[in-house]
């Protein structure tokens, strides 16, 4: 909408109404009919024209390649397949949990042959100083983009360069939805910081941070983003204070909180209850696993204790010494297998689940600027309609309002389907790691209490 045009504006648009129960769940994947059009994010971002229609055009490429592969896949299940002689083709899960865990894995590179920014975080060095001690991690970054001045860069960065930079993505791209950080903080004597194993578990943390930052068709264009991975002293560029917002972000940093919101649209009433649903969902299992992790832990404890006094009373009972050594054993591998489950469960699947509830804290702030923003523009609306003067063109600002609205119901729309499509991938890809994760862990207790069959067998006497 340009600024003066003339007449009342026009009313926001909505893409009707839309129940909690219409939207997709989070572990269902969705036909294409059910994703409906790609929304594409608001113009008003001030990028270049050729870059702007470059990412875009890349996004609806992905977009439309997924969709097809969901196409195929529900016209395949729905074939009655058989061979010539009539034998029908066993369309089951195959016999081994890994071949139907590669069936369903999913290609990080969507789109490989546009995709032109790759970036890794990892080599993480311990700094030991004076005042304080923390960690580093050297972020590579490889790019054809042409704002690149190099095709290729390391760079070392600590924590809080990672927080600098995503406070800096939430001020100027204030209609966007920013990836999370991993929590800063942990409670001292219960997990240490500098661990091989917390170090670990955050620099995959942070990878994705920012694998989920070059894959935004915006975010990946933002100039705090390119001096992030390019300037080698990124202190001096915070001294600086750049002023690199833009003026949507301007705008929307300065609303306060004075406006009070009549009523949220439909669509994204629906938005903000499917995220309080799905953060407490997720928040009760994430307590519980955690619960069972513990649980695991002690029987371990217990199982570690068990084990060797079945060897120690063989070396007692010469007749049975054979078995009680099995069984020793036995107790051995299956606690071996335990520990590898508990690892996975606590390196892979706890850091899935705080991510998504910490994404969904993420939206919903964003959701919270939108009514801000719709609040504001109600409240202006309304003060123009109540002049008594006659008017013949709307003030300014209220245009300007009205634009920012816009602007926000596109962007957040856009980020939300994007949102709903890498979750489908993440907890696919994450239940088929558990399923695998499990089975393997039953397969190997079940070949080690099946070893020592044979050996509890009777024996036939020799004469």
């Amino acid at each position: 909408m340009s600024g003066g045009a003339a007449g009342i504006p026009k009313p926001l648009p909505s893409s009707g109404p839309k129940s909690l129960r219409e939207m997709p769940h989070p572990l269902a994947t969705s036909s294409s009919e059910e994703m409906g059009p790609a929304l594409t994010p608001s113009p008003d971002l001030l990028l270049p024209r050729s870059i702007a229609d470059k990412k875009y055009n890349t996004a609806q490429r992905r977009q439309s390649r997924m969709l097809l592969e969901r196409e195929e896949e529900n016209f395949l299940m729905q074939l009655d397949l058989s061979l010539p002689n009539g034998t029908p083709v066993d369309t089951s899960s195959p016999a081994s949990s890994s071949s139907l865990l590669n069936r369903l894995q999913l290609d990080d590179d969507l789109d490989g042959e546009t995709k032109d920014l790759f970036v890794t975080v990892d080599d993480p060095k311990k700094h030991v100083c004076t005042m304080e001690t923390y960690i580093t991690y050297r972020v590579t970054t490889k790019t054809t983009r042409a704002e690149f001045d190099l095709p290729e860069y390391s760079v070392r960065r600590r924590y809080q360069d990672f927080d600098w930079l995503r406070i800096k993505l939430e001020e100027s791209q204030p209609t966007h939805l920013i990836p999370p950080l991993p929590e800063k903080f942990v409670v001292k004597g219960v997990v240490d910081r500098f661990s091989e194993e917390f170090v670990e578990t955050r620099r995959k943390a942070l990878d994705k941070f920012l694998k989920r930052i070059t894959d935004h068709p915006v975010l990946s264009f933002n100039e705090h983003f390119n001096v992030f991975l390019t300037a080698k002293d990124l202190n001096a560029y915070k001294k600086q204070g750049m002023a690199l917002l833009s003026k949507v972000g301007e705008s929307v940093k300065y609303v306060t909180g004075g406006y009070k919101l009549r009523s949220r649209p439909l669509e994204f009433a629906a938005i903000g209850e499917y995220l309080d649903t799905f953060s407490l969902k997720l928040g009760t299992i994430d307590r519980i696993a955690q619960r069972i992790i513990k649980e695991q832990l002690e029987y371990l404890v217990e199982l570690r204790e068990y084990g060797p006094i079945y060897s120690t009373w063989g070396g007692l009972e010469v007749e049975l010494s054979e078995p009680l050594e099995g069984v020793s054993a036995c107790i051995g591998n299956c606690c071996t297998a335990l520990e590898e489950l508990s690892e996975d469960m606590t390196d892979d699947f706890l850091p899935v689940l705080r991510e998504y509830i910490l994404y969904s804290e993420s939206m919903k702030n964003v959701l919270k600027k939108r009514d801000q923003v719709q609040a504001e523009y109600e409240a202006k609306l309304e003060a123009v309609a109540l002049k008594k003067e006659d008017r013949p063109k709307v003030p300014t600002d209220v245009e300007k309002c009205q634009d920012r609205v816009e602007c926000f119901n596109a962007d957040l729309k856009a980020d939300m389907e994007r949102w709903q499509n890498n979750k489908r991938q993440d907890f696919r890809q994450l239940l088929m790691g558990m399923a695998d994760k499990n089975i393997q862990y039953y397969e190997k207790c079940l070949t080690a209490w099946e070893s020592i069959i044979p050996l509890l067998q009777d024996k036939p006497e020799t004469k």
